[in-house]
């Protein structure tokens, strides 16, 4: 209970009460909360300045240090990398592309930057803005760069598979294995023919072997013929073998394939024969490139070793006499 105060009134001569008015008090009030807000303005303007960190301003130092910290681990591995895929990108050009006969692909097209609007404002205005653009356009490059190589090895596979389906369809054995051949009798070139004696161009080579020895095929095809209806060649097989290539197999003693068959490098076809215009045992051989016939001792890289080679290219060049 708060105490009565009296005053004493020298008119009256007695003491009188003290009556509080109400507008004096507010006042005291207002006074009171005023000077206390300032009071801890000034005390939170004191601790602000001394350096005293709050609980959430050491939660959020904490939270950015950690941030920085990632996005140096985050260089680090795109440093790693940029190194692995500049190595890809050095042997995509320098190997597989020479390899394959595709135009390497420029530096400038690999490593070329982004054009048009920043891609980066949304990141400005941070403590570390600087670091977290860097990081973004790091990585932006190198996705960029990624992309650029993933289609490049999706190409490569490509040729690749093709250069092998190539490679495979080339005429490229002697269509006699040399444990069977007699001797290579002509080659490709002007020869004397067997039965006018006139000099004339032969348009394959004579392979002399005993009649019914294996007949194989030179490169991955399909029969295109398999009869005795073409003037001159008797019993003789056509294969097909893609890229413009082309073998013929003449004067056979049997078929071992029908037409429209599909044949491996090395599979059997037929039999050395003496049918058509021929004078002897031995299988008749030519290569067409494009439609045009080509000397087919360039195209013996699969099987002979180079002394065999270089033997039987001395064979073929002598101008002697044809047996068809």
């Amino acid at each position: 209970m708060s105490k009565v105060k009296y005053y004493y009134d020298s008119d009256t001569l007695s003491y009188r009460k003290v009556e509080r008015k109400k507008g004096r008090t507010i006042g005291f009030v207002l006074l009171f909360i005023t000077a206390s807000v300032l009071m801890g303005l000034i005390l939170l303007i004191a601790i602000s300045n001394s350096g005293i960190d709050t609980p959430k301003e050491r939660r959020l130092e904490r939270e950015n240090a950690n941030l920085v910290l990632q996005l140096s681990i985050l260089e680090s591995k795109m440093d790693l990398a940029s190194n692995v895929l500049e190595n890809i990108q050095d042997r995509d050009n320098e190997i597989y592309r020479i390899l394959l006969d595709a135009n390497p692909i420029p530096n400038e097209v690999r490593k070329a930057g982004f054009g048009g609007i920043n891609r980066y404002e949304n990141l400005k205005g941070y403590d570390n803005s600087a670091m977290i653009i860097e990081s973004h356009k790091r990585m932006d490059q190198i996705t960029k760069q990624l992309d650029i190589q993933s289609k490049s090895l999706d190409e490569i596979a490509r040729l690749s598979a093709d250069k092998e389906k190539l490679l495979a369809a080339i005429p490229a054995i002697q269509p006699v294995s040399n444990e069977d051949l007699t001797r290579m009798a002509s080659g490709f070139g002007y020869r004397t023919d067997p039965f006018t004696k006139a000099r004339k161009k032969h348009w394959g080579m004579d392979f002399t072997a005993p009649r019914g020895t294996p007949v194989y095929a030179s490169g991955d095809g399909t029969v295109s013929r398999a009869d005795a209806t073409a003037s001159g060649y008797g019993k003789h097989i056509r294969i097909t073998h893609g890229y413009g290539y082309e073998s013929l197999y003449a004067h056979l003693n049997a078929y071992n394939v029908r037409k429209g068959q599909k044949v491996k490098r090395g599979d059997l076809i037929g039999f050395v024969g003496s049918t058509g215009r021929s004078e002897a045992p031995h299988l008749h051989y030519e290569i067409f490139k494009e439609g045009e016939r080509i000397n087919p001792i360039h195209f013996y890289y699969g099987k002979l070793s180079p002394a065999e080679f270089d033997e039987l290219l001395k064979q073929s060049q002598q101008e002697n006499q044809s047996l068809d």
